[in-house]
């Protein structure tokens, strides 16, 4: 392998296991999206199939939620499970090096979903939290997604007092 040879032969080597210099790795972690990422992207269109319309990314909620379902006062976040600490899922797990930094970084975007769901609650929203792993195969998709729109259909109880009913 040429990556091994040249790291041997001359010494080239910029990180723990990392082949890459840290311009090319800070180029690749650049292009790590927020937005209209592949699991937001198949919760959208499944909820656009569903007969569901809705905002994406509005600025105006705390958190800026990947879907909101006004009619619904429903908002969804689509977590990734690495960025957002899945805690126990087998695809979350801290890198090797860093760690310091890492577990840091983890633990204040847990602590930042935290305060936005509070908050949206408050505001008497419903939030509902959909993780990439759910989304991964095929029948954990299908179910997953059906879960949801059933989830975002239920009536939540608070509605009926207030109807009068």
């Amino acid at each position: 392998m040429i990556v091994g040879f040249l790291a041997r032969e001359f010494g080239v080597r910029w990180g723990m296991g990392d082949f890459l210099t840290p311009q090319r790795r800070s180029a690749m972690m650049a292009r790590i999206r927020a937005k209209d990422t592949k699991p937001e992207l198949t919760v959208r269109q499944y909820l656009f199939r569903c007969g569901f319309r809705f905002r994406i990314h509005d600025k105006r909620l705390p958190g800026t939620p990947d879907i909101v379902l006004p009619k619904y006062r429903t908002v969804i976040f689509v977590h990734g499970c690495f960025w957002h600490g899945h805690h126990g899922c087998t695809h979350f797990r801290l890198p090797s090096s860093h760690v310091d930094f890492w577990r840091a970084k983890i633990l204040r975007n847990r602590e930042r979903d935290q305060e936005h769901l509070d908050r949206l609650e408050s505001l008497s929203w419903r939030v509902i939290v959909v993780w990439e792993c759910e989304l991964r195969n095929k029948s954990i998709r299908e179910a997953t997604l059906h879960g949801l729109v059933n989830e975002i259909w239920e009536v939540p109880r608070d509605a009926n007092r207030n109807r009068g009913d």
